[in-house]
C-alpha cells in the first residue's frame, strides 16, 4: 500500500528508534537453506535464485497445466495501490456478475494486490467477503492508522505489528475456512503466490501460499497471515514483520515489508526474464493484470513546497516502476505466446490519494469497476492503454468517467 513521503520521512525517524528493538540476526547468506520454522524450503523463492527456481519449476508449472481442466491456462496478476485495491475487487465482482470470470490457475499479488489475491483465487463464492474487506469499516480504519502507527513507534520502538489496523484487517479475514479452501484448490495444482521484500537481503521473496495452506492448522494460518501483512506493510507506516527461520541448529529472524518496495506487480520470478527461461507449459496462456492505480495523470500544478515536491516525486517513481514491470510482463507474454489483458484506474478518474481509505471513496471506486466489468468494458491491450494515456491532455475529470475499455476505444 502506498503513502505520502511525509509519512515515510516520519517513519524513518520511527525506524531509527527500532534499531535497538530486539531481534535475532538475519541469515548470513543471500541464498540460504534457512526456512520458516516447520515448513519446507519450497514454500518460498528469492526471485533471483535460479537454482531453486529450476528445481521447483517442473512440478509448479505442470500443476498449473493440470488444473486447467477447460484447456485454458489463466493467470491473474494483482498490483499494489493502497485504497486502489477497491478497483481490483470491483473488477473481479463485475466479472462474476457477467459470468465472464475465468478460473485462474495462478494468482499473484503484491501489497494491496496480495490482500486481494486469496479472494481472487477462491472465486466468486468469496466475493461478498472480498467486498467487505475492501469497502467495509475495517478497511476505513487504515485511514487513521498510519499517523497513529508512526507516533506509537516513536514512543515505543518495538512497533508491534499486532497492534495496527492492517494486522487486524488481515487477521479477521484470514480464517481457518480460508486456509482450508486455499489448500483444497492447491491440491488441484492451482497456485497462489504473493511477494514481500526481505529488508535484510534487499530482495523480493515469492511465497507459495497454497503450499503454506496445505500444511494445515494454526501454524499455516499464522504464516499465511503474516506473509500477507508483510506484503502490505509500508515501511515507516506499518511495522515490519519478523519471520523466524531455521537453518539446521541456527535460528534467525528475517524482516519483511511491503512487496512493492522491490516489485510493483509480477507474473513470473525475475530470474525468468534475466535468463530468458522457456516455460513450455505456459505457452498460449492468458495473462490478466489488474493495476490498482493510475499509470498516468493529467497535469496538476505542483506547489513550491517540500511536501508537495516530495509527494509528486514519490508518486512518479512508483508510477514508472509499475510501467517498467508491465513492460517486463509484455516481453514475457510475447516470448511465451500469451495473450495479455490489462486494466487500470483511468487517468480521468478522480483518484486523489492512494491512502484515502474513506469508505465512501472506496465504495464508489468498487462500484465503478464492478459496473465496467459487468459491461465487458474493463480489459484492454497494453497498446490501448498507452494510446488512452497519451491522449489525456487536460486536468478535467468528468463526473462519471468512461469505462477503461471505452476510453481506450475512443482514442482510435
Amino acid at each position: 500500500m502506498r503513502s505520502k513521503p511525509i509519512l515515510l520521512v516520519l517513519g524513518m525517524l520511527a525506524l531509527a528508534g527500532c534499531q535497538t528493538a530486539p531481534r535475532r540476526p538475519a541469515p548470513p547468506d543471500l541464498i540460504s537453506a534457512a526456512t520458516p520454522v516447520g515448513f519446507p524450503p519450497s514454500v518460498r523463492l528469492v526471485t533471483t535464485d535460479l537454482r531453486t527456481f529450476t528445481a521447483l519449476a517442473p512440478d509448479f508449472f505442470s500443476g498449473i497445466r493440470a488444473a486447467a481442466t477447460d484447456g485454458s491456462v489463466d493467470i491473474l496478476a494483482l498490483s499494489g495501490g493502497g485504497s486502489g485495491g477497491a478497483y481490483g475487487a470491483g473488477a473481479l465482482v463485475g466479472m462474476s456478475r457477467a459470468h465472464t470470470r475465468p478460473q485462474f490457475e495462478m494468482v499473484t499479488g503484491v501489497s494491496a494486490g496480495a490482500l486481494l489475491a486469496p479472494f481472487a483465487f477462491l472465486g466468486p463464492a468469496w466475493d461478498a467477503r472480498m467486498q467487505q474487506a475492501f469497502t467495509g469499516e475495517r478497511s476505513a480504519r487504515l485511514l487513521r492508522s498510519p499517523t497513529r502507527s508512526i507516533l506509537s513507534r516513536l514512543l515505543s520502538p518495538r512497533g508491534l505489528p499486532h497492534h495496527n489496523a492492517l494486522f487486524q484487517l488481515v487477521d479477521h479475514f484470514v480464517t481457518p475456512q480460508m486456509i482450508d479452501a486455499v489448500a483444497r484448490e492447491a491440491d488441484k495444482g492451482r497456485r497462489l503466490v504473493v511477494a514481500t521484500t526481505d529488508l535484510d537481503k534487499h530482495e523480493t521473496v515469492l511465497w507459495d501460499l497454497g503450499e503454506i495452506a496445505q500444511h494445515g492448522g494454526g501454524t499455516a494460518r499464522r504464516l499465511f497471515r503474516d506473509v500477507l501483512v508483510a506484503s502490505a506493510s509500508v515501511p515507516g507506516v506499518f511495522a515490519p514483520v519478523l519471520i523466524p527461520v531455521r537453518d539446521g541448529d541456527h535460528e534467525y529472524d528475517e524482516m519483511h515489508v511491503d512487496g512493492s518496495v522491490t516489485t510493483s506487480v509480477f507474473s513470473m520470478p525475475l530470474i525468468v526474464g534475466v535468463q530468458s527461461t522457456e516455460l513450455p507449459l505456459l505457452r498460449g496462456a492468458h495473462l490478466y493484470m489488474i493495476v490498482n492505480g493510475q499509470l498516468a495523470r493529467t497535469p496538476r500544478t505542483t506547489r513550491f513546497n517540500t511536501i508537495d515536491i516530495l509527494s509528486n516525486a514519490f508518486a512518479a517513481e512508483l508510477t514508472y516502476k509499475t510501467r517498467g514491470a508491465i513492460v517486463d510482463n509484455i516481453a514475457a507474454a510475447k516470448r511465451l505466446g500469451m495473450t495479455f489483458n490489462l486494466t487500470e484506474i483511468p487517468v480521468d478518474y478522480p483518484q486523489a490519494s492512494f491512502i484515502d481509505f474513506d469508505q465512501q471513496h472506496m465504495q464508489t471506486l468498487f462500484d465503478y469497476a464492478a459496473d465496467c466489468a459487468a459491461k465487458g468494458l474493463v480489459w484492454m491491450t497494453p497498446a490501448q492503454s498507452v494510446r488512452r494515456n497519451m491522449g489525456a491532455h487536460r486536468a478535467v475529470a468528468p463526473d462519471r468517467p468512461a469505462c477503461p475499455a471505452a476510453v481506450a476505444e475512443s482514442t482510435h
